[in-house]
Order: structure tokens, then C-alpha cells, then sequence
């Protein structure tokens, strides 16, 4: 069985995230949704429990999904759960720049290998910081992230 990991802290989980995680599907007999913590990131809009349990709702349609969480180095996961995949998903060259060295640390520590998707154009300018602000100021973020995130959005932000 062929597995990879989707990795990401998902704060929240945007239509471009949900598009990766779907693609990803359809070349993996699993993948894992890992929703990771960033020491570099301020705390999130919602917990990692919260995050979890909207991909979960969100995913529930996607064949072979499943979510989970670490807060560990990502390579840890990847050799305690026994995969060699991960999937990332680039919206530009700048996503390429910060993702490149990345992968090759990963893969010259464990041997996990690194597979980029470009992202849909539709999907290209969307991020959950900018979800975030978009909604913090009263924006609509409809169409950004999936009807129940958004929903959710708005309920944390009133």
C-alpha cells in the first residue's frame, strides 16, 4: 500500500489545500492529512483539535483520507509510520524556493520523497494568512475555503 503525507498546520484548511489533498488521493492508496505545528507561526485562529476536525469533516468524501497530528520533526512521522511520500502543493516559484531545500533535507535524513503539485490556477492565490485577514476585516471568504470553514471563520471571528 502506498502512502503520503499531506503536511501542514491548515489554519485553516483553504479550497487549494482541499484540491492538493484530492489530487493526491487519486495517486496514493492513502494519504494522511498531518496537521503539524509551526514554531515560526503565531498561535492559530483555531487549535490544532478545531483544525483537525474540519479536515476531517471536509475530507469525508475523499477516498483513502484519513487526519492526524504531530509536532515533531516531519521525518520522524514518516519513519515511526513507515511512508516515503510527501505531497506539497506549489502556488509559484517562490513556494519552490522555500520547499526545495526542504525536501532534499528530508530525503538525504530518511530517503522520504518530496512530490510537488502545481497548484489549480484557480487555487493559486489563496493561503490561509490571507484567508485569515480577509475574514478578520469582515471580507467574504467564500469560494477561499469550504462552506463549513467558513462557517467556522465566522463564528471565531464575531
Amino acid at each position: 500500500m502506498t502512502v503520503a503525507v499531506c503536511p501542514g498546520s491548515f489554519d485553516p484548511i483553504t479550497n487549494g489545500h482541499l484540491d492538493i489533498v484530492t489530487r493526491a488521493s487519486r495517486h496514493f492508496d492513502e494519504v494522511v492529512v498531518l496537521v503539524t505545528g509551526n514554531p515560526n507561526k503565531p498561535s492559530g485562529l483555531f487549535s490544532i483539535e478545531e483544525r483537525v476536525e474540519l479536515i476531517r469533516e471536509v475530507t469525508q468524501d475523499i477516498s483513502g483520507v484519513r487526519v492526524d497530528t504531530w509536532s515533531g520533526l516531519l521525518v520522524d512521522y514518516t519513519t515511526a509510520h513507515g511512508i516515503t511520500a510527501l505531497v506539497k502543493g506549489l502556488r509559484s516559484s517562490l513556494d519552490y524556493e522555500y520547499e526545495l531545500p526542504m525536501a532534499q533535507v528530508n530525503r538525504r535524513l530518511t530517503g522520504v520523497d518530496t512530490y510537488f503539485l502545481l497548484t489549480d490556477e484557480k487555487y493559486g492565490y489563496i493561503s490561509s494568512s490571507l484567508t485569515k485577514e480577509v475574514a478578520k476585516y469582515g471580507g467574504d471568504v467564500t469560494g477561499l475555503v469550504p462552506e463549513t470553514v467558513r462557517e467556522a471563520m465566522l463564528r471565531k471571528l464575531r
